[in-house]
């Protein structure tokens, strides 16, 4: 069986695929750290100015600003990474003529890029329960 007849897949290809997962899942990390310490620094000076331990001195736009930035850019990058990726496997997919499936890496690039979003909606407008 050849890889042109579309039914056994290089192992050179295969392994392209994989690579291809495992740089989405490395994008997958960054953009999660970038999230999660951008509505940590939010919320956290947010409790610090609720709570009175800090006086009002301390404007709370500048950790907002923060926040939002880290949060936008993950979600961003994470977006961007989701569109290469896809575009990749596209042409990957047209030159071994050979339809690839879905990996559970790409699955989960979009959900946390869901989540991105909603954490930009609640930095933004304060909807949503945390």
């Amino acid at each position: 069986m050849s890889p042109a007849e579309g039914k056994l897949p290089d192992l050179g290809y295969q392994r392209t695929r994989l690579a291809a997962d495992r740089t989405l899942m490395a994008w997958i990390r960054t953009s999660v750290s970038m999230i999660s310490f951008g509505f940590t620094i939010y919320k956290f000076f947010m409790y610090l100015r609720q709570s009175d331990l800090i006086s009002g001195q301390l404007p709370l736009h500048g950790p907002r600003n923060l926040g939002l930035a880290l949060v936008g850019l993950g979600t961003f990058l994470l977006a961007m990474a989701i569109v290469e990726y896809l575009l990749y496997q596209r042409w990957l997919s047209r030159e071994m003529k050979v339809k690839f499936p879905l990996s559970a890496a790409l699955l989960a690039a979009v959900l946390i890029s869901l989540i991105g979003v909603l954490a930009l909606i609640n930095l933004l407008y304060n909807i949503g329960p945390i």
